[in-house]
């Protein structure tokens, strides 16, 4: 059994005033899945972390009660399981990312579905699986709208994520790594990948350091430390001065 070492931290809204975390972390006996409710301005709708939450449920019992399915699969009867208590229809739900990591005997199986990264250190070195559709578009300039994250959401040239159509699923990043190639897997919502994204603080080798020295919160302290020094956004600009942070690190070397 890997040692498995995870850290979280609630964020603040929009308003900067402290709220619970919207993200979630879901583990079984080999399975560990990070979860990123996204912020849902639509009032009539759920909260992101509502969902999140209830993703994480069906996330949980599916992987428990069949630890080595595909994890597509996985994922899309979750969405769809949501979607059919809920009486949420694709377009018209509160959304979520997903990172899931899922051992076996001989593999280590990974899927990310939009941003929040999974990353794999071994005997081949580093291996990213990030997903970068939604940071594309942003950098493009394709979202200047509210309007246009739901247009371009769960769409062909888009970005996709966990919502309310289960053939999300399948346009998820996935890769799989043989077990005895692995010694750490990182995995982290965008709360915590941002330090290595958009604020250079380190690289993601840097972050494998922090963790093993220090362990898995010192990397949440490092990202809230380079933002408390820039509060108003004049260094990194950004809706929220805190956003909301899991991360998991799974050692499959313990000492």
């Amino acid at each position: 059994m890997p040692e498995i070492d995870i850290a979280e931290r609630p964020g603040v809204g929009l308003d900067g005033r402290p709220r619970p975390t919207e993200d979630h972390v879901v583990t079984t006996a080999n399975a560990v899945v990070l979860l990123d409710g996204a912020t849902e301005f639509r009032v009539e709708l759920p909260s992101g972390g509502w969902y999140a939450s209830r993703l994480a449920e069906h996330l949980h019992a599916g992987l428990t009660d069949a630890p080595e399915a595909e994890l597509g699969d996985l994922l899309a009867a979750a969405i769809s399981g949501v979607a059919s208590e809920h009486g949420l229809r694709p377009g018209h739900s509160p959304s979520s990312t997903v990172a899931m990591l899922r051992w076996t005997a001989e593999r280590v199986d990974a899927l990310v579905l939009a941003d929040s990264p999974i990353v794999a250190f071994g005997r081949t070195g580093t291996s990213v699986l990030a997903d970068q559709r939604l940071s594309r578009l942003r950098d493009g300039g394709h979202l200047r709208t509210r309007a246009d994250v739901n247009r371009l959401r769960n769409a062909e040239n888009g970005f996709w994520v966990a919502e309310a159509d289960p053939a999300a699923a399948e346009h998820a990043l996935r890769a799989s790594w043989a077990l005895a190639d692995v010694e750490t897997v990182l995995l982290a919502t965008d709360g915590v990948s941002v330090g290595i994204d958009d604020y250079g603080l380190f690289d993601w080798p840097a972050v494998l350091r922090i963790a093993r020295e220090h362990g898995a919160q010192a990397v949440l302290d490092a990202v809230r430390e380079a933002e408390e020094a820039d509060p108003d956004g004049t260094r990194w600009p950004r809706t929220k001065r805190h956003d909301d942070q899991a991360f998991a690190v799974i050692d499959f070397t313990p000492d």
